[in-house]
């Protein structure tokens, strides 16, 4: 039922993301002054959650939260008032990748797995 939860979330997480990167820059939701550090800690937190989701698919779990970093980027071209940055794309597919080890990690301790499995 937990691991439930957490997909749940990890996909809810992922839309938001969608729209925080498409909206206008007027609309985008904003936590802290700088934009790198909310770019890692956004995919990041994107890639623990999928990776606690599907630990046994790690193979989706890295496209779907790299491959949305680069795509979710690249979409901003498509935005009047928005750019796709190289930079932004690489904090974005580091902060997925620290996510996904993170998460890894995590699912690989037993204590951890028993208790995703209540």
């Amino acid at each position: 039922m937990i691991r439930k939860l957490i997909s749940f979330g990890a996909w809810v997480l992922l839309g938001f993301l969608v729209y925080a990167t498409i909206v206008p820059i007027g609309g985008r939701p904003t936590i802290s002054a700088s934009a790198g550090l909310e770019h890692i800690a956004a995919f990041g937190m994107l890639g623990i959650l999928f990776c606690v989701a599907y630990p046994r698919r790690i193979v989706f779990v890295c496209l779907v939260v790299l491959g949305s970093a680069a795509l979710l980027e690249l979409s901003q071209l498509v935005t009047p008032d928005r750019h796709a940055r190289l930079a932004d794309a690489i904090e974005k597919i580091a902060g997925g990748g620290v996510g996904i080890t993170l998460g890894y990690i995590m699912c690989s301790l037993n204590r951890f797995d028993r208790w995703l499995e209540r």
